[in-house]
């Protein structure tokens, strides 16, 4: 064990595609053996288009349904129209969206087999030896990680811009720089939920943004609410006329749209 525990200390604990047996691939395919083995000659050679296929695919946040999260938001928004009229009531309404929506997504990814695949991808390229492999796979996987980014803040823009929210001047930061560090609370705390199955459901009751009320608090809405805090304040430029309850409605409503496009051509 010693001598193990000194290896692994030394080159790192492997994590890799052994257990996918070339030959069953094969069979469950349907395809020829001789026509498989002229494409892939060495089982390392199928195991490496492999894993560039599912970093390629590689979608860390693909269960988090964006028209289901307006859709929540619109009904923390029904009945509390009224709110919108202060500067008060839109920062009790923040706040609960924040707290309903964080939880919601967390939720979401949590129980997603899509994130599974993500870690072990994230723990598999590690293992790679250097080399082309080892390259497109990181290179797959910066692309996915900068869709989920650019999601995050896509997200996060449109949601506070309509609410009149903008990022302090003096933050350090825009909306970018918020999703980068909401995506690395969400996958903290994910990878501490795969070891502690309770913290998905744990809450704590608080109130982090001093709205004024109390309510039971998710672990990353908290997260999400600190982050709300350190880089986010009312645009004094707004005005809350007619056409931005409009424009405030139809984002959260039932016509609410899918996801948009996040630059890239992905959605």
């Amino acid at each position: 064990l010693d001598a193990a525990l000194d290896m692994v200390h030394r080159d790192g604990l492997t994590v890799g595609l052994d257990h996918i047996g070339f030959e069953e691939v094969i069979q469950r395919a349907g395809v020829s053996r001789a026509a498989a083995y002229r494409r892939w000659p060495y089982k390392d050679l199928f195991h490496g288009d492999l894993l560039r296929e599912l970093a390629r695919g590689a979608a860390p946040a693909a269960a988090v349904d964006e028209r289901a999260t307006l859709r929540l938001l619109g009904s923390v928004l029904a009945g509390r129209e009224d709110e919108l009229a202060t500067p008060e009531g839109r920062h009790r309404l923040v706040t609960e969206m924040l707290r309903v929506s964080a939880e919601a997504e967390f939720a979401a990814i949590h129980g997603s087999a899509e994130w599974r695949t993500y870690v072990a991808l994230q723990a598999t390229f590690l293992s790679l030896p250097d080399g082309e492999v080892r390259d497109d796979v990181r290179a797959a996987l910066a692309r996915s990680e900068a869709r989920f980014v650019g999601r995050i803040a896509h997200g996060w823009e449109r949601i506070a811009t309509l609410l009149g929210y903008r990022p302090r001047p003096d933050a350090g930061g825009g909306f970018h720089v918020i999703a980068t560090l909401a995506a690395a609370l969400v996958r903290g705390l994910l990878l501490l939920g795969l070891s502690d199955p309770g913290l998905p459901e744990r809450r704590v009751p608080a109130d982090p943004t001093a709205s004024g009320a109390v309510a039971d608090w998710s672990l990353l809405g908290l997260a999400a609410a600190g982050l709300a805090v350190a880089f986010l304040e009312p645009d004094p430029d707004v005005a809350w006329d007619d056409d931005r309850l409009a424009s405030l409605r139809a984002l959260l409503g039932e016509d609410a749209p899918g996801p948009a496009a996040t630059g890239d051509g992905d959605p």
